[in-house]
């Protein structure tokens, strides 16, 4: 099998292999903040999802590897084959020696051998095809059933430990942003994000909804030229100039008390709400929105599918489709909107227009010669048709 290592132009290839910088980082969410294009990303990422591979393919690395299995067969994740076919080379099921690499140094990776500086084999795994891919989405997806059995029991589970909160809202923070009667608009940094927030400007201009960003959907909200109301999550994903932004902030706590994201928001003397719940940063944004009232909730990157639950890669995705049971007809998604959404102009709005028009055309005439020519053309004739209208009733009586 030959080495895919080295298709990003920065890396520096040659004929015993690839050699790139490598960074490393068990979360890859948090090893995308720092990974810069060329760059060989180092993950323990088992089953990688569509949101981490779409983030991994955003930095343009010359390649990824992985410690655990990128494909473990449990359902089929989507991430293996996104990568692939940006034409990022993936190496997978390295161990746990590939994380023992000092991040920075250089490495050679060949036929799916990773070597230190010194020539040593780090660690050996399988470099990934599409072959290899669909072969085991296939394997995946027949054992599909498994996983749903599991969902519903997840599901069952939270129903038990959450009844309180998803029926009578016990345990929902006050807030000082007024959601009552409103449109809320909840971002996560999440599937098309990005497009979402931007087929949506004419109605957030229109409708002026709460913006509440989950997380890293705070900046995303940033980022699109917007200013977030509020912001919900455990703070681990969102920058410190978005959280100093104005924002309302809601930590999401666990159950038994602890947010470690107050600390970091009380280090930048800004004093969170915390919103103790188990389950999602996502599930706590929509059932408190619900909870205070919002007319109509509006969701921007969050998941729809049931393989896209079971691709967040987590058993608490199951809080999520019963917090979407919880808020009912409010919640829409984003695209739904895109797709309804027409600018409100009523009837008297375009007469008025008309008219406006027709107002400043009759003014700029007034002031030209060649109008003031065509209104005295114009009063003739008018004198004439009066005078004829006098005629006609003068000679019937």
């Amino acid at each position: 099998m030959r080495a895919l290592v080295g298709r990003s132009p920065k890396s520096e290839t040659g004929s015993d292999g690839s050699l790139g910088v490598v960074r490393v980082d068990s979360r890859t969410k948090s090893l995308t903040k720092r990974l810069r294009a060329g760059e060989i990303a180092v993950i323990d990422h088992t089953d990688i999802d569509r949101v981490s591979a779409e983030a991994l393919v955003a930095c343009r690395p010359a390649a990824v590897l992985n410690a655990a299995a990128s494909i473990s067969g449990r359902y089929p994740n989507l991430g293996p084959q996104i990568l692939l076919e940006a034409g990022i080379p993936l190496v997978d099921d390295l161990g746990p020696d590939v994380m023992t690499l000092t991040e920075g140094v250089r490495v050679r990776v060949d036929d799916g051998a990773v070597y230190n500086p010194d020539g040593a084999v780090v660690a050996e795994g399988v470099t990934q095809t599409e072959e290899l891919v669909e072969a085991a989405m296939e394997e995946a997806r027949a054992g599909l059933s498994v996983q749903i059995e599991a969902f519903a029991a997840n599901t069952m589970d939270y129903m038990r430990r959450e009844r309180e909160l998803l029926l009578d809202g016990v345990g929902v923070p006050k807030v000082r942003t007024e959601l009552d009667g409103r449109h809320v608009l909840i971002v996560v940094r999440g599937y098309h994000y990005r497009e979402d927030l931007s087929m949506l400007r004419s109605y957030i201009r229109e409708y002026r909804p709460v913006l509440i960003g989950v997380d890293g959907g705070a900046d995303a909200i940033v980022e699109a030229g917007l200013k977030p109301d509020m912001v919900v999550g455990d703070m681990d994903s969102v920058s410190d100039k978005t959280l100093l932004s104005g924002a309302e902030i809601v930590v999401h706590a666990y159950r038994d008390g602890k947010a470690p994201g107050s600390e970091r928001v009380e280090s930048l003397g800004v004093q969170p709400v915390e919103f103790p719940a188990t389950g999602t940063s996502e599930d706590i944004a929509m059932l408190l929105a619900d909870d205070k009232g919002a007319e109509l909730i509006v969701a921007v990157g969050t998941h729809d599918t049931l393989v896209e639950f079971l691709d967040k890669g987590r058993a608490g995705m199951a809080s999520t489709f019963l917090t979407r049971l919880r808020v009912g007809g409010k919640l829409i998604d984003a695209k739904g909107v895109s797709r309804l959404y027409r600018h409100r102009i009523s009837n008297w709005q375009v007469t008025t227009l008309i008219l406006a028009g027709l107002a400043a055309l009759v003014t700029a005439l007034a002031v030209t010669p060649a109008g003031q020519a065509i209104f005295g053309i114009l009063l003739v004739r008018l004198d004439d048709l009066l005078s004829w209208f006098r005629g006609l009733f003068s000679g019937l009586f």
